[in-house]
Order: C-alpha cells, then sequence, then structure tokens
C-alpha cells in the first residue's frame, strides 16, 4: 500500500543551519499494516510523514501508494489518497463550521466540486449515525460550531473527517499529544476502531513508548533521520519499554536522552 524509496531531505542547505532530516530512508507497507512510530526530537518521524503528504518537496527518492508515484504530485493531489490528523485540534478542522459542514467537506475531499453548496438530509442521516459511534453525543449537535467543541472532541470529528472516504492511508501525527491523558486513551480507542472497522493502512507518530507498544501490529524506531529498528508481529506484543530503551542504545552507540518520551 505504501512503498518510499531512498528518500532524503535537508533543510536549509549549504547553510549554518543545515539539518539533514532523512538520509536513504526506505519503507514498504502492506495494506492493512497500522505502524507505530517512535524516536527522539529530531529523529525524522514527522518529517518522513509531511514527505508522504506531500507538504514540501524531498530532495530525492521516490513514494508510491497502492502503485501509484505522487513523488512529485503536490500536497492538494494526494488528498484523495491520504487522510491526515495533526498534533493540534485545531488544524484539522474549520472552527466558524458545523460539525455538518466539516464532515461534508471531508467527504468531498479529492471530489470535484461545483459552486453548490449543499448537505442533503441522506447525508445528515449518514453523519449522525457516525457521530453516535464515537459515544460523544455529537450527534444531537450537528449545526455546533466545532471551535465551541472541546480538544478531545475536535480529535474525534477529525478522525472521522480523515477516514470518512477510506483513504489508502491514514497518518496520525502525534494525534493524542495535546490532549489530557484520559482524553488521549479514549482518541486511541478510537483510532484502533476506525482502522479495524474500514480496514485502513495507518502511520502512528507518538512519543509515548507505550502506546506504540500497544498499538499497531508494527513497529518502527528512527534515529538523525534513519530508521534504526523495526518490529511486528509476535516480537512486538511482546516489547516492553526497556526493550526499545536498550535497542536505542545498541543501534544507536548512545544513551536515550528525550525527556518527554522517558516522562510519557
Amino acid at each position: 500500500m505504501l512503498e518510499i524509496k531512498n528518500l532524503n531531505k535537508t533543510f536549509n542547505p549549504g547553510t549554518v543551519n543545515e539539518k539533514k532530516a532523512l538520509t536513504d530512508v526506505s519503507l514498504k507497507l502492506e495494506e492493512g499494516d497500522f505502524v507505530t512510530i517512535i524516536g527522539g526530537n529530531g529523529a525524522g518521524k514527522s518529517t518522513m510523514l509531511n514527505a508522504i503528504a506531500g507538504v514540501w518537496p524531498i530532495d530525492s527518492g521516490s513514494i508510491f501508494i497502492d502503485d501509484v508515484d505522487i513523488t512529485k504530485l503536490p500536497e492538494h493531489k494526494r488528498a484523495k489518497y491520504i487522510g491526515r490528523v495533526f498534533q493540534d485540534p485545531m488544524m484539522g478542522t474549520a472552527a466558524d463550521m458545523g460539525i455538518d459542514e466539516n464532515l461534508a467537506i471531508a467527504a468531498r475531499r479529492g471530489k470535484h466540486r461545483t459552486l453548490r453548496w449543499s448537505i442533503t438530509h441522506k447525508e445528515k442521516e449518514q453523519y449522525k449515525e457516525l457521530l453516535k459511534s464515537l459515544d460523544l453525543g455529537l450527534e444531537d449537535r450537528l449545526s455546533a460550531k466545532v471551535g465551541l467543541l472541546s480538544g478531545g472532541q475536535r480529535q474525534a470529528i477529525t478522525l472521522l473527517m480523515a477516514s470518512l472516504e477510506k483513504p489508502k492511508l491514514l497518518l496520525l501525527d502525534e494525534h493524542t499529544a495535546a490532549l489530557d491523558p484520559k482524553t488521549a486513551a479514549k482518541v486511541l480507542t478510537l483510532s484502533d476502531k476506525i482502522i479495524a472497522e474500514n480496514q485502513l493502512t495507518a502511520m502512528m507518530v507518538t512519543h509515548n513508548m507505550k502506546d506504540a507498544i500497544s498499538h499497531g501490529n508494527r513497529l518502527i524506531m528512527m534515529h538523525e533521520g534513519n530508521i534504526i529498528y523495526d518490529v511486528k508481529g509476535e516480537e512486538k506484543k511482546n516489547l516492553h519499554v526497556s526493550d526499545l530503551l536498550a535497542k536505542f542504545e545498541e543501534v544507536s552507540g548512545g544513551e536515550f536522552a528525550n525527556d518527554r518520551m522517558m516522562l510519557n
């Protein structure tokens, strides 16, 4: 479903602020894979997701989704292949629009649009059923402005929007980092449910090692723009946080010292 080959990305090349963010990164995901991605600050996690999403061009390499070469496609043309949920609950939705209007925008993503704008009764009934599955009481608040919702409610709405048209690939970029622990756990459970029910291929960047182990069928660790560890199946299920710390030190040759991940 996803294949990236020899991705390279350097920010501010030729300056004192030059930063090699990705170095010959290659990765292949099968259909239905749910991969969690961990690593310290500046490891290249979000950079890799941004490269896949087309936020900016890569220096070299190639990206294929379902055997379609999207390497040179602009970000908006990748929208029909990719769904994405950001760390900031404010980024995935239009705050001044209603819940139903946000969902309608998501339903029309990547499709031909006209000047006519309307949400049919059938669509509203569909949205109510979807919202009911969240168990947040939002099915009776279709016209409520999304900006008035809590962070957790907004992330739940964003998850629905990102998966509404069953994208080829779902990108979750630290999508629970801005939430309190209880809300984060609920959003993660919802993420698991949506990915499983829609049989989506997904990538989730997280700073929480326990979450990285508990969710998905595959785990990738990154360091200094490289993938240094890739584990799946039963081996992943049997992992502990201490195993990840030991693996990092073994492969990188240094002690893991990311306060944010350690505190999580």
